[in-house]
């Protein structure tokens, strides 16, 4: 029904490699659209590139309001890597634009509790984690 969209909720979805976590993110995503929501799919590592081009040509802000104007936006893949400083700062500024506005869908291979060591900086995981956790359906795969 994508309740959780009209609740500003998130997703998060893990396990491990191939049980289906990037199909159901996509299939969540795929719904959304047909009840009439925009959705935004992303590779986070790919995002995490394209954004850092983005402040390299001046075209940054601009790509964070294309993010914030999807009812729902899909990371998939977090985490295959960990955060350096500039992908911390990127990703806390997502997810506090996308607080009580917006829903995220996130899959990963890492468990949820693993999530502080692929962010990095304790505090700025702590901002994080608690945006994106506070109001969320877990599921594990």
């Amino acid at each position: 029904a994508c309740d959780f969209v009209e609740k500003n909720q998130n997703v998060l979805i893990t396990g491990s490699t191939g049980v289906g976590k990037s199909f159901l993110g996509t299939a969540l995503g795929y719904q959304a659209c047909i009840q009439g929501y925009k959705v935004s799919y992303y590779n986070t590592s790919k995002l995490f590139a394209k954004l850092k081009m983005a402040k390299a040509d001046g075209s940054y802000l601009r790509e964070l309001a294309k993010i914030e104007r999807q009812d729902v936006i899909i990371l998939d893949d977090f985490g295959l890597q960990a955060l350096d400083s500039q992908n911390r700062i990127t990703l806390l500024e997502i997810i506090e634009d996308r607080h009580n506005n917006g829903s995220i869908i996130v899959t990963s291979q890492i468990p949820v509790q693993g999530w502080y060591d692929i962010i990095g900086e304790k505090t700025i995981a702590d901002a994080i984690l608690d945006r994106l956790i506070h109001q969320s359906h877990r599921i594990e795969l």
